[in-house]
């Protein structure tokens, strides 16, 4: 019985050793820290797609530059 206590013991002091691994703040601190990022990316990339499409559309017919 004795090994056994030791194994409870152990395993109670890694669980505690990695409680810290659940927290919250660790697991979405990117997410937080950059509130609005995934909105900000997204709207430039449609800006990029219109830009590119206006681009090819209205694009003076003396104008060849790449």
């Amino acid at each position: 019985m004795a090994s056994g206590k030791g194994l409870n013991a152990t395993g109670e002091f890694f669980r505690r050793r990695d409680e810290w691994r659940r927290h919250p703040m660790v697991g979405n601190q990117l997410r937080h820290a950059t509130p609005g990022l995934g909105i900000a990316i997204v709207a430039f990339g449609i800006y990029l797609v219109g830009e590119a499409a206006y681009n090819r559309l209205y694009r003076p017919s003396g104008d060849h530059h790449h």
